[in-house]
């Protein structure tokens, strides 16, 4: 059974940077994001600990391919 997950995009405080990612639980991984877990993470690196987007897919392979989508657009229609 597939459970989905969640397409986010995270940015720094002067929404300077955008990172999208996928997650299966959204609000366990923002705030491993905004506590730096991994203290060498792109997130970490350009402290992007601000939620600005998130979406819900049914399956997981729904939300993979949103993510390719976003991350191959241009960057003006991400925000």
């Amino acid at each position: 059974m597939d459970k989905g997950g969640y397409v986010y995009i995270m940015t720094n405080p002067k929404n300077k940077v955008l990172y999208t990612g996928v997650t299966s639980r959204i609000a366990n991984c923002v705030c491993e994001h905004r506590l730096k877990i991994n203290s060498k993470s792109f997130t970490a690196r350009y402290n992007c600990v601000k939620l600005v987007y998130y979406q819900r897919f049914g399956t997981i392979k729904e939300t993979i391919v949103e993510e390719k989508r976003i991350k191959t657009g241009p960057r003006r229609q991400k925000h």
